[in-house]
């Protein structure tokens, strides 16, 4: 009997050794699968140029595009004029809606003294008040159109697109013109949440910017409101130090913390 089952130990023992190099690297696997450290996963905080400020313009009124004096890429002050539009119909109906409105007060006035002297009903008064009233509001409405006509800057910056040219009907709601203010460059990051331990206002880094090549000097200016709870990220907002002359909106890089570097 002793004699039958050796083969079937042996047998048992050879499977055992072979088992155990699969469960060392089953283990090896299970410990490659931790969490990465600190130090790993802030190593590299990826982040991004971007412009304060960005606007799309969009038409007010329908009409022909008479001017679009800024091509893309070129610089403008607040307040300069973008775009214009024909206004010679908007303002025809400006000027008849002002000839009403000085018909109608007038009239309104006249009332008033005959109403001193009870020449005129207390009706006839308030109706002509509400007439005067009435075509004022109506100048005022096309001079909504009238300022329509024309798009100005609302900040100062540069042009980033034009989406229509010069001769170009357009109508209400129509987009014209894509602008950014990139006065003031700000640097978005995306953190791991446990940066918050040390991460505050004010904290210095340098920012390397890919297409330069250079790291620049920048602060965190503004830390997220909440934590992401999916991917356990805050949103971080930094601004360089002193802008640099060759960085622009939209260009990538890595934030450099000194308590990443230990």
């Amino acid at each position: 009997m002793t004699y039958h089952n050796k083969p079937l130990r042996r047998a048992a023992i050879i499977c055992a050794w072979c088992l155990c190099p699969a469960a060392v690297v089953i283990a090896a696997t299970k410990s490659d699968l931790k969490p990465a450290s600190s130090a790993e996963e802030l190593s590299t905080i990826r982040g991004v140029v971007k412009a304060t400020a960005q606007a799309t313009l969009a038409s007010q009124v329908q009409g022909r595009i008479s001017q679009l004096p800024y091509k893309e890429g070129q610089r403008f002050k607040k307040g300069a004029l973008l775009v214009a539009l024909d206004c010679s119909k908007y303002e025809a109906e400006l000027d008849s809606a002002q000839a009403e409105h000085r018909a109608k007060k007038k009239t309104h006035e006249n009332n008033l003294r005959l109403a001193q002297h009870h020449a005129v009903g207390t009706l006839e008064l308030e109706i002509s008040e509400a007439e005067a009233e009435k075509t004022l509001a109506a100048v005022k409405a096309a001079q909504v159109n009238v300022n329509g006509c024309t798009v100005r800057a609302p900040f100062p910056g540069r042009v980033v697109k034009t989406i229509v040219n010069e001769h170009e009907n357009v109508f209400p709601n129509d987009q014209l013109i894509s602008l950014l203010d990139d006065s003031l460059l700000e640097i978005e990051l995306i953190l791991p949440s446990k940066a918050l331990a040390w991460l505050k206002v004010g904290k210095r880094f340098d920012y390397a910017v890919d297409e330069t090549g250079l790291q620049y000097p920048a602060v965190v200016e503004d830390i997220g409101a909440n934590v992401d709870p999916a991917s356990q990220t805050v949103k971080v907002k930094g601004r360089f130090r002193s802008k640099p002359a060759n960085v622009l909106a939209g260009m990538s890089g890595a934030a450099i913390f000194a308590e990443l570097s230990r």
